[in-house]
């Protein structure tokens, strides 16, 4: 997705000359436009609005004709009820023109907010209309003020009441929730209050309006300003002669991933060199920490392809990104567990900011790691893993009929359904099969379990949850998707001893010793805590830098497919 955009039809000019000579014109263009940006998607129940706060005093004087709104709903269907709903509330008085015939700060402050956006990467003409735009842009060039009279005035209350909710609704809402699920994810979408929203906005003081938008959001289209410099800077290939360059090493290349570093801001300083110099390895450390990379400040071919990605496709990314955090809670709990599937980090946060974090694992593609959140409830030390349904059949039951010591060498045991003992020696493994296997089979507690020592349970409908592991050198892998959908954590000892901190009870070596028993032990957490397992592949993270992710289940692509209509250059 480009940045720079053309927004208009016309020149100012004559967009200003044609206002003047044909009234019925414009007003037709702005009737079709809002009838092109129609809201999608099934209509949400209304919430009663507060207009407790309103007074006569509160409102501008000008009053708009009852029949003039009519008309113009006749070509804004989907959103005619808020409308309609909004200037009756207020008696049809003006909300964005005052007496004097200026725009409200509130109007400029809107129109500036929609022209910002639309600038920077949300290449959509229902962000702000094209004459809706051209309009302001010739007041502006006036004085921001209409001519005494002026027959236009209500129309461009109108169209500036109609863009709020068509703007609202698209850039703080989103995708609907149905289409979000379709695209696999299933995160509790947050909800907006849109009319509530418009009260705010032209009662407030311009700087003084929230969007309703999580600030990982604006961090984002933030970043997306700077991208845009980079735009029209030539982005050919970088290319290497040999497999890897470290410091000291000399080459053509070494200037180029130079250049490309300080263009990014990862190099302070520009240097046309061809000399591998210590303030290059630094640049490169930093550059490969904020996209995934292995850090190891070398010039290799997973570096070069990171390089070579373009702005434009950064900017894609980060596009998609935004689309998924609009779908989040604007103020998300003061104190959650957030994985990141494609960063393969677990981030613990208290008191609104990152407390630690750790390297996960995730499920490998085909056994993908629901996007979802829950609360975590349970501690269990010393755990017994129960085998799923799907490991049974292509795993244990196979290796039985080929190996009749296959469960006592793993530390596995069959039980009933209650946990009652069955002796393996009973059961006629030939003839095992999903369908007629009426037992568990479970591993016992100890060093080789395949949950490790301690899991964390938020019991859900996908059967996924946090827990050790025995494989600790997967944790050193660059890209970790190695489960079967559960997530690995790093340091479980570290997430049990902070969840149960407020517990006097549990000491560290209390947790260590439960840790190493021999018995399965249940622990209820005195406060339950949320937990959110999302994917993000663009994300500012706690020092400001922008960082990027691989597409390690190809939610990107599908979501830019919806969001774009083609396949995205990705």
């Amino acid at each position: 997705m480009g940045i720079n955009f053309l927004f208009y039809f016309y020149s100012t000019h004559h967009f200003k000359s044609l206002i003047m000579r044909n009234v019925p014109l414009f007003l037709l263009a702005l009737a079709a436009v809002f009838a092109s940006c129609n809201h999608e998607g099934k209509r949400k129940r209304q919430r009663a609005r507060d207009t407790s706060h309103y007074t006569q005093k509160d409102y501008i004087d000008l009053i708009l004709d009852s029949n003039t709104v009519n008309s113009f709903l006749q070509h804004d269907t989907s959103n005619a009820s808020y409308i309609r709903n909004f200037y009756r509330q207020r008696n049809f008085h003006f909300a964005w023109i005052g007496n004097d015939g200026q725009l409200t700060e509130q109007a400029g402050n809107f129109i500036n907010l929609m022209k910002s956006d639309a600038d920077f990467g949300l290449n959509d003409s229902s962000i702000i209309s094209r004459p809706l735009r051209a309009v302001y842009d010739t007041l502006m060039m006036e004085g921001g003020k209409l001519k005494p009279g002026d027959k236009t005035a209500s129309q461009i209350e109108l169209a500036l009441t109609a863009q709020f909710f068509v703007y609202g609704n698209k850039v703080w809402g989103g995708l609907t929730s149905d289409t979000a699920k379709d695209l696999e994810w299933f995160i509790p979408r947050k909800q907006i209050n849109i009319e509530g929203l418009l009260d705010s906005m032209i009662t407030r003081p311009a700087n003084a309006f929230e969007e309703p938008v999580n600030i990982q959001y604006k961090l984002l289209r933030n970043k997306l300003k700077q991208l845009a410099a980079l735009e029209k800077e030539p982005w050919d290939s970088l290319r290497a002669t040999e497999k890897l360059y470290k410091q000291g090493a000399t080459a053509p290349v070494i200037a180029g991933v130079k250049h490309r570093l300080h263009l990014l801001g990862d190099l302070a300083a520009a240097d046309t060199s061809s000399v591998f110099t210590p303030a290059l390895d630094s640049a490169i450390r930093n550059f490969q920490d904020r996209t995934g990379l292995k850090t190891d400040g070398t010039i290799q071919a997973p570096l070069l392809r990171a390089l070579n990605v373009t702005p434009k496709q950064r900017i894609t990314q980060i596009l998609i990104n935004m689309e998924r955090l609009r779908w989040v809670p604007a103020s998300p709990p003061s104190t959650y567990l957030l994985v990141n599937i494609p960063a393969f980090k677990l981030y613990v946060y208290d008191s609104n900011k990152v407390d630690w974090s750790c390297n996960v694992v995730v499920g490998k593609p085909g056994a993908n790691t629901v996007i979802f959140s829950n609360e975590v409830k349970y501690v269990v030390f010393a755990p017994y893993w129960n085998v799923p349904p799907g490991i049974l059949v292509n795993e244990v039951l196979p290796a039985m009929r080929r190996n009749s010591g296959y469960l006592a060498r793993n530390h596995m045991e069959v039980v009933t359904g209650n946990g009652k003992p069955v002796s393996a020696g009973s059961i006629n493994w030939s003839k095992a099969t999903a369908s007629n296997f009426p037992y568990i089979i479970r591993q016992l507690p100890g060093g080789s379990n395949a949950l490790g020592k301690v899991k964390f349970l938020f019991p859900n409908e996908y059967n996924i949850y946090l827990h050790d592991t025995p494989s600790k050198g997967l944790f050193g892998e660059n890209k970790r998707t190695f489960s079967h959908g559960c997530i690995r954590v790093s340091e479980p000892q570290h997430l049990a001893e902070w969840l149960l901190r407020y517990d006097s009870s549990w000491t560290k070596a209390k947790i260590v010793d439960a840790m190493n028993g021999s018995k399965e032990k249940f622990v209820t957490l005195k406060q339950r805590v949320p937990v959110y397992i999302g994917y993000f592949t663009a994300f500012v993270d706690s020092e400001g830098r922008l960082n990027f992710r691989d597409d390690v289940y190809g939610h990107d692509a599908k979501l830019a497919t919806t969001l774009f209509g083609t396949k995205a250059d990705l």
